[in-house]
């Protein structure tokens, strides 16, 4: 898991969909080594993953994490969170033309979201290290992508084929 899951996702990346322009940006907490740690989460709204980035600190990460989701294509218009301090700061800095919505129950997409990886994190005895919550946050987004169909990979499968014939062609992309 460790090894494979970046060389995948590199992979993968070519043929990956660009997210629309409205996200959905939320964090939530993983124990690693005994310790809460925090993990962030965007999503647009289709569905997709656009990034994930675990971290011990919050309010840096909240930067660095805006900085790395801005690379993976064009820039929203607008941004959903939750009221944390951190955001508006973040987003008037790196997107100052999007429009910032916290209101409530506004966030309930990515929210929901948190649990499908949450209930992957639950069957396993833990995490040890900061890296293995970053390669399994982004191997869980990675899969959750092709399954809904966000990646020009096994597109013409049958829809419970589709992570099988996507793993196939990404098996002769590497």
């Amino acid at each position: 898991m460790q090894r494979f899951t970046p060389l995948l996702i590199d992979a993968g990346r070519p043929c990956r969909h660009s997210p629309s322009d409205r996200w959905f940006t939320d964090k939530t907490y993983v124990k690693v080594a005994g310790r809460w740690t925090y993990v962030y989460r965007a999503i647009d709204q289709f569905g997709q993953v656009i990034d994930v980035l675990a971290s011990e600190r919050r309010d840096l990460a909240a930067r660095r994490f805006f900085t790395r989701a801005l690379a993976h294509g064009r820039r929203p218009v607008e941004v959903t969170t939750d009221r944390a301090a951190a955001y508006p700061r973040v987003l008037d800095e790196q997107l100052p033309a999007a429009h910032h919505v916290d209101a409530r129950y506004a966030n309930n997409t990515i929210e929901a979201d948190h649990g499908r990886l949450k209930a992957r994190l639950r069957p396993m005895r833990g995490l040890k290290r900061l890296r293995s919550a970053q390669v399994i946050g982004s191997g869980h987004a990675f899969v959750q992508n092709l399954r809904r169909g966000h990646y020009e990979l096994g597109v013409d499968a049958e829809p419970h084929l589709r992570l099988a014939a996507a793993f196939a062609e990404l098996a002769q992309a590497i």
